[in-house]
């Protein structure tokens, strides 16, 4: 349908057929009322109540299907260039044609990154603090969500080593290049994720801060549930936007902006002139914790027909997340993806932190001079074998 094509005007006399007789006419205008005959329906081409509510509820239909034509061209406009900006190509045909997914066995996994790149005056900008392996099953229709922490002290390819979250700022500026991964920063966080782990990475995502405020706002907001064993989260370090506290929530549920959702998923608790963390004693391992929560329910929220038949809620979306996500998926991906990740019902998606995986302590505190406060395998440096086990029960 050409977007710019003009509606035909309605005409409501239209639902009236040309020279019907009328109920309650009078043959002449002098003619007395009792007088007039009662007009009945002809016994051939008449046009009655029936007749007249059926024309009434095909152009119900008829406008009801142009309603939704347009909504889909609203979206189809903006997906298009959504597409351009995030995959290289608004190519809608091959959007929503779809390709199967890169897996083993039916398993797709995602290396999801975040940093703080949209922030140019936060320190250590490019250092990706949040990394979180995706792992979905189409056979089973389970998944997992596994928070790797970033002061993990891993080996890189090479030999030397260096804290996990550091790897992206490194491959860039090195210029990272290996067969089987993609260039840059993206291509050593992921061989070393692998590596480590034990896990063949499909695809992956780097996220900065904005999109998944901007994710949040577009889809209304996001409900998570508070239950700290403290009665509250309070990190008392500045939200500048508001001048108020990063995070202060009671127990309870708890309906939060996008501003809101993007301190919570920031904050652990660090030290603060402007008074003492509660809920924060694990520091790191709760950060985790709350984005693992909050990236669930942003699921929750964006993977629904609301969201995608909404054109101001799905533009903002798209746009959200094309103006702040780099990956490596591909417009032929898109759907199957999307197809996959809806299939799984929310119970079905578990989340998991590496530092223990079923009451199994998987790392250990470790200080050197050359890693400074970070975290390695409970069996040693290197010794990622039951860390590989754990992950391959996950997978079964």
């Amino acid at each position: 349908m050409n977007r710019h094509a003009r509606k035909k005007d309605f005409d409501v006399h239209r639902t009236l057929a040309q020279g019907a007789p009328r109920a309650h006419s009078l043959r002449a205008k002098n003619v007395p009322l009792d007088d007039t005959a009662e007009t009945k329906p002809a016994a051939s081409g008449g046009h009655g109540f029936w007749f007249y509510l059926k024309r009434l509820v095909i152009g119900l239909v008829l406008l009801i299907f142009v309603g939704a034509i347009t909504i889909g061209v609203w979206d189809a406009i903006e997906l298009s260039q959504a597409s351009k900006k995030m995959f290289g190509s608004g190519n809608l045909f091959s959007l929503f044609l779809g390709t199967n997914l890169a897996s083993q066995n039916g398993r797709t996994n995602i290396l999801l990154a975040g940093y703080s790149a949209d922030d140019p005056g936060h320190a250590g900008a490019n250092l990706t603090d949040s990394i979180m392996l995706i792992s979905l099953d189409k056979n089973t229709k389970t998944g997992y969500l596994l928070s790797i922490p970033r002061d993990l002290y891993v080996q890189i390819p090479g030999g030397s080593y260096s804290k996990i979250n550091a790897l992206y700022e490194q491959g860039q500026a090195n210029g990272f290049s290996a067969p089987g991964y993609p260039s840059g920063g993206m291509g050593l966080l992921e061989q070393t994720v692998s590596n480590s782990l034990g896990v063949p990475i499909n695809y992956y995502a780097l996220i900065d801060y904005a999109a998944f405020r901007d994710t949040v706002n577009a889809v209304g907001g996001v409900d998570v549930t508070i239950n700290s064993p403290d009665g509250r989260l309070y990190d008392p370090n500045r939200d500048w936007t508001t001048g108020g506290p990063l995070v202060d929530l009671s127990n309870g549920t708890h309906h939060l902006n996008g501003q809101q959702a993007l301190d919570l998923a920031r904050a652990r608790g660090d030290p603060s002139p402007y008074g003492y963390a509660v809920g924060f004693e694990q520091s790191d391992y709760q950060r985790t914790a709350d984005q693992r929560m909050l990236l669930v329910a942003v699921r929750a929220k964006a993977v629904s027909w609301k969201s995608v038949i909404n054109p101001t809620r799905a533009g903002h979306l798209f746009d959200g997340m094309a103006n702040n996500v780099k990956t490596d998926i591909n417009t032929s991906n898109v759907m199957p993806l999307y197809g996959l990740i809806d299939k799984i019902k929310i119970s079905q998606l578990k989340s998991y932190s590496l530092n223990k995986i079923d009451d199994k302590t998987l790392l250990n505190p470790y200080t050197s001079y050359y890693s400074g406060d970070s975290l390695i395998p409970a069996a040693g440096i290197d010794d990622f074998s039951a860390i590989q086990a754990a992950i391959s029960q996950l997978n079964q």
